[in-house]
């Protein structure tokens, strides 16, 4: 008999759970140690900020559902990890901490076979001085507590247009690392959709905030991309959809300080300037959960398993950006030092940026952080499942399910408007997500008709369609697992 425990209970680690349950018999345990007590679909966040959909249409409670799927569920957060056991241990563990009821506090010892560490990032709000939401006037779309808060603001000032205030909206990201700018893209355009459904448009200057270098580049080195019959530039596709709506933009600005309704940040050209606002959603650094890791006689290994996030089967020797490959990235997210550990999803450490990086003149690092989004971390998530599954069945320790980001497409749709006839939607396929210049040296690495962009109603369709299509599978109604990940 094995015991999996899967540290996490979102994307990654609730696709990870659902199919090592459906796939192993009974007399396999499977273990989610989460500190959420409730599943939510992260990308329609959005439409909770801008009160489209409430909390409800997103989420629902974790715990009945594993019940009924026979799957042990815990709801704490992981404290420290114990690769090797200790001396009163033998088997390997995790040390975890109870977040709920009469417990809260309690530390218990979850022992494992095989662990699968889902715990994506920490949203790093204190990695910017002021940034934290509901403070200073910003918020955040990153959980669903943060998007309806962010949608009761809004709605205030919404109300405050129509009695004749005009306002500054500023949205972007906050921190000169930050990531996820495809949620501030799609909020800030159905912040200005909502705007127009509610006749003050015209009252509010919409302002765009990135530290990308480009518009368009999303952490991603920007995409060439077959958009109709044309070829398009990612930045050139975003730069008409701006100035489509009126929203203009600052780039390459590393936000340092917020304070009293001002977003204080640095340029590339070293220049330290200010933005005033009304109203901000800036998106937060994402960093590792600052997890200890000790061996068996209570040395620190820390090194061993985190560099920031989890250390997997990545090349991480420090290289110059025009030396690094494809090849650098991860294919089975095992760590190299246990190989009963792996990381998939956000929780792996990436071995380096994937945009160009850049300092300002004064020595900042301004680079957008690489993305690792829905897609990606749901197919790195059963690949991890269906390799322990061989591991457990085949006392096999050579992995064959192997899927890196430097040979992996993603399917993004984000939503640029809300609505069943006024709706919108920026639909993107990369292919891959990792630029191969070497492969695709005439196309800035990637597969042209493989990359390709439309805008449209379309496109709103079909993001409401996955809403209801990921909810249904990760309540694991019937025939769940048919859905793609």
């Amino acid at each position: 008999m094995a015991k999996i425990v899967v540290l996490g209970a979102g994307v990654s680690g609730h696709v990870a759970a659902s199919h090592l349950r459906r796939k192993l018999s009974k007399e396999h345990e499977v273990v989610v140690v989460s500190p959420n007590g409730n599943y939510q679909w992260i990308p329609s966040n959005i439409w909770v900020g801008t009160g489209r959909m409430k909390p409800r249409d997103i989420l629902f409670p974790l715990a009945p559902l594993y019940a009924k799927k026979h799957i042990d569920y815990k709801q704490a957060k992981a404290v420290s990890f114990h690769p090797e056991g200790d001396k009163e241990e033998a088997k390997p563990y995790v040390l975890s901490e109870y977040v709920v009821g009469d417990d809260k506090g309690k530390r218990e010892k979850v022992t494992y076979d095989y662990l699968i560490n889902a715990t994506g990032p920490k949203l790093n709000f204190e990695a910017t001085e002021g940034l934290f939401p509901g403070k200073n006037k910003t918020h955040s779309v990153c959980t669903y507590t943060h998007a309806q808060e962010a949608w009761i603001e809004l709605e205030g000032l919404i109300k405050e247009m129509k009695q004749g205030k005009k306002i500054k909206i500023l949205i972007g990201t906050g921190h000169a690392k930050s990531t996820c700018q495809g949620a501030a893209f799609e909020y800030i355009l159905n912040v200005e959709q909502e705007l127009r459904r509610h006749k003050v448009r015209d009252m509010a200057e919409i302002t765009w905030i990135s530290n990308e270098y480009r518009l368009g580049d999303f952490g991603m080195d920007g995409m060439l991309m077959s958009y109709g019959s044309n070829i398009m530039k990612s930045n050139e596709m975003v730069e008409m959809i701006f100035e489509d709506r009126g929203i203009s933009w600052i780039l390459g600005a590393a936000v340092n300080k917020i304070k009293d309704g001002k977003a204080h940040y640095e340029t590339l050209d070293g220049e330290y300037k200010e933005e005033s606002y009304d109203f901000a959603m800036l998106i937060p650094s994402f960093s590792g959960h600052g997890f200890k890791a000790y061996d068996k006689i209570g040395k620190d290994i820390t090194d061993k398993l985190f560099k920031g996030f989890m250390i997997v089967d990545a090349d991480y020797t420090p290289k110059p950006y025009d030396q690094w490959s494809v090849q650098d990235w991860p294919e089975t997210y095992q760590n190299p030092s246990y190989a009963n550990i792996f990381a998939p999803g956000i929780a792996f450490a990436p071995p380096h940026s994937i945009s160009k990086p850049r300092k300002s003149k004064n020595g900042t690092d301004i680079t957008p952080a690489p993305p690792r989004t829905g897609m990606p971390s749901g197919i790195t998530a059963k690949l991890v499942a269906d390799n322990i599954i061989e591991m457990i069945k085949h006392s096999n320790s050579e992995l064959h399910h192997k899927g890196s980001m430097g040979n992996m497409g993603a399917a993004c749709i984000a939503s640029a408007g809300y609505g069943m006839t006024k709706g919108s939607g920026v639909s993107i396929t990369t292919y891959p997500i990792v630029p191969d210049y070497k492969k695709y040296p005439d196309t800035q690495g990637r597969k042209l008709g493989k990359t390709f962009g439309t805008i449209g109603l379309a496109g709103h369709w079909l993001k409401l369609a996955l809403h209801y299509a990921f909810i249904y599978k990760a309540k694991m109604k019937p025939f769940w697992w048919l859905i793609p990940e």
